[in-house]
């Protein structure tokens, strides 16, 4: 099987880390729910989003990792839509 390309493309790169941190949210839900509310949130999926991470990294270029992007899509596709959780992180 062929080794896919690197990313070089910002659009590109924001595309597949919102791809991945869907994924993270799709596949963990209550995970994530149980995380929020207890406040526990990063300690609790920390093997999923460094999982997603390194998968990220290993995709783009060293430029467009740096930009955060990955860490972004984790905020706006996994917390934000927990945003009617009665927690005390928000």
């Amino acid at each position: 099987m062929a080794k896919a390309q690197t990313i070089d493309k910002p659009e590109r790169a924001q595309q597949l880390a919102r791809a991945i941190a869907s994924d993270i949210f799709l596949y963990n839900k209550k995970k994530i729910e149980e995380g929020l509310t207890k406040d526990s949130f990063f300690a609790d999926l920390s093997d999923e989003i460094s999982e997603g991470r390194d998968l990220f990294r290993s995709r783009v270029t060293d430029d467009l990792f740096r930009r955060n992007y990955f860490d972004r899509a984790i905020v706006d596709r996994v917390i934000k839509p927990m945003g009617h959780l009665n927690t005390r992180v928000w």
